[in-house]
């Protein structure tokens, strides 16, 4: 086996393991599940060893290329990379999703299909970061919309019909312009090339780079979910089981903000420096609205969908702040969203299999009865609201002061923006302690399942949990354990808009 086909073994694996479920026996009920979860660690070992054998962190360059001619007549190629911004991210997904396995050990309803489901995300999710060829990187960001439909529309709840179909129609129509651009570019250039690295070294006239850039954004600004193409979130998470909401809210909404660097950054130099400040003005709208919003919600979970809209806001400034410090803290924020989110909608599954609601005029006073969870959950919304001393601090911080220090704006932008996202800043604690003061504090309801026998996690949601929080605190109070992998490619891209 040679170096130049690990990547591709990374993206097959689980799909091709996934297809083997059927010939798995199920004498014990458990069978299944374990087989899902050694397919999914086997995975997450080979990214490692992968990476800690063949990748460079001080190379900013592509590594690990792989590049087969598959359809000769529309030159499409099977063409993998890897480089610091895409390894993390490669890394973030075999941790989560080998996790979320382990959470959906309650499973029973066709657990064949649903751990089927999984690992062919698994080998999506996969396909999307390491896709260097742009008709590619749209087959693998298809392929991971069908499993999330499916998870949705059989293991979600009472609406789950609604929200599957909001889902499949927001996010295939958005594809549809990732496809449109594509083929633009292609076009465009002398050879018909989909190469991501041949089709950068392209001078595109302005008007037609600025076409593909709004074409990308809109399919990018669905996935991420940037306002106002975000309403199909709160929906599929209110809806969702608590496990699917963790691959969301832990990786796929990443794709969205992975994909604006990968492709809009990089592809779309000229046209990006245009669009910048309107990524400053909607990352300040998700900041503020979305925390507004999350205030005002009911449902537990929809409150943390709208949470994660917010979030998403300060990766949309690092991406226009145009600032080496505003870039390596978008990478950092979407590693510390990624726990973070998980953790948050794995606590909030457990408190729904508990109490048999998500609704808050219908919780209250668990923390005596679940102070287990109610500690953990505890220090993920801190984790959340960007304490000191954990990893959502550090990566806020650097995409404040990178926007504060860009040099693309004038110092009124600078300063009325920086006002305005220090506002939003300020919104996160009010909605997330209210969570808190909500569920954990004061007197269950009247009429609330009063005789229900509560009882708190075990040791398998523990070690969930644990394997989640311990990250949050490691980032946090050492950040270059993460950001020695991708600072040199992150600052290669900025020095490259310096230049021009």
């Amino acid at each position: 086996m040679t170096q130049s086909h690990w990547l591709t073994i990374l993206i097959v694996f689980p799909f091709f393991s996934g297809c083997l479920l059927p010939f798995v026996p199920n004498t014990n009920n458990k069978t299944i599940h374990w087989y899902a979860l050694g397919v999914s660690l086997v995975e997450f070992l080979l990214i490692i060893y992968t990476f800690c054998a063949y990748f460079d962190f001080s190379n900013p360059n592509l590594q690990l290329i792989e590049n087969y001619q598959w359809i000769n007549k529309i030159s499409f190629h099977w063409c993998l990379g890897v480089d610091g911004i895409s390894e993390p991210l490669i890394l973030l997904t075999g941790f989560i999703t080998t996790i979320s396995i382990l959470g959906s050990w309650p499973i029973e309803k066709n657990p064949r299909l649903f751990f089927f489901l999984m690992l062919t995300l698994y080998s999506g999710q996969i396909g999307v970061f390491v896709s260097q060829d742009l008709l590619l990187f749209f087959l693998m960001w298809e392929i991971e919309l069908l499993p999330i439909y499916f998870l949705l529309l059989l293991w979600g709840s009472q609406k789950r019909l609604y929200a599957a179909n909001k889902f499949i129609f927001y996010t295939a129509l958005g594809s549809i312009f990732i496809l449109i651009g594509a083929l633009i570019m292609s076009f465009s250039s002398a050879d018909g090339t989909f190469n991501m690295h041949l089709l950068s070294q392209n001078n595109y006239p302005l008007k037609l780079e600025v076409l593909i850039y709004i074409l990308f954004f809109i399919a990018y600004a669905v996935k991420l979910p940037a306002f106002p193409f975000h309403t199909w979130l709160p929906d599929t998470h209110g809806e969702a089981h608590s496990t699917t909401c963790m691959l969301l809210a832990g990786i796929l909404l990443k794709m969205g903000g992975y994909a604006f660097i990968r492709i809009n950054m990089e592809l779309l130099p000229n046209a990006h420096k245009i669009f910048a400040p309107f990524l400053i003005i909607i990352g300040i709208i998700n900041i503020i609205y979305a925390a507004l919003i999350s205030f005002a919600q009911k449902n537990l979970k929809r409150k943390i969908a709208y949470s994660s809209v917010s979030h998403m806001g300060f990766i949309l400034i690092g991406i226009g702040s145009l600032n080496e410090f505003g870039l390596n803290g978008v990478i950092l924020q979407m590693i510390s969203h990624g726990l973070i989110g998980a953790a948050l909608f794995f606590l909030i599954g457990i408190i729904s299999d508990r109490t048999k609601t998500l609704m808050t005029e219908n919780l209250g006073g668990l923390g005596p009865k679940m102070p287990k969870t109610y500690t953990f959950f505890s220090i993920c919304c801190l984790a959340s609201l960007a304490l000191p001393g954990m990893s959502g601090f550090i990566s806020e911080l650097l995409i404040f002061i990178g926007f504060l220090n860009s040099s693309f704006y004038s110092l009124s932008f600078r300063f009325i923006f920086t006002i305005l996202e220090a506002f939003g800043i300020l919104l996160t604690p009010i909605y997330l302690i209210s969570i808190i003061r909500q569920v954990f504090y004061g007197v269950q309801p009247i009429g609330f399942l009063k005789t229900y026998k509560f009882f708190d996690i075990g040791a398998r949601e523990i070690f969930i949990l644990a394997c989640l929080v311990i990250p949050i605190f490691e980032i946090g109070f050492y950040p270059k354990s993460i950001s020695q992998v991708y600072t040199n490619k992150t600052n290669s891209i900025i020095t490259s808009y310096l230049r021009k």
